[in-house]
């Protein structure tokens, strides 16, 4: 299903409310003059609001996606688009997409 990409300037936040990051953007392609990103890098996750054992299973520290983009790839890599699903090391939420670009559909 088609969405728009995610990039560096987007704004990810796990399920309790951590910021999340990308660690490895891709230079090659800009989407609103900020760097998209390819899905097998793994994401840092700061401020996540879920507490450590015993308590729960938390905090999330990185994620990992699990779906990008299927057409559309930089380097050979998919990339991410505002639908994919990642899931959250340690508690096995996921990271949630709230603000991305909206002028670049990939598939």
């Amino acid at each position: 299903m088609p969405g728009f990409l995610l990039h560096v300037g987007s704004q990810v936040i796990c399920a309790h409310g951590g910021q999340a990051q990308p660690t490895v953007p891709s230079a090659r392609v800009s989407v609103s003059s900020q760097p998209v990103v390819p899905m097998p890098a793994p994401w840092i996750v700061a401020g996540c609001g879920l507490p450590p054992p015993p308590l729960a299973n938390g905090p999330c520290v990185t994620a990992m996606w699990v779906t990008g983009s299927l057409r559309v790839t930089s380097m050979g890599l998919p990339l991410l688009l505002i639908d994919s699903v990642a899931l959250c090391v340690l508690s096995a939420t996921p990271l949630v997409p709230l603000v991305c670009q909206t002028r670049v559909v990939a598939q």
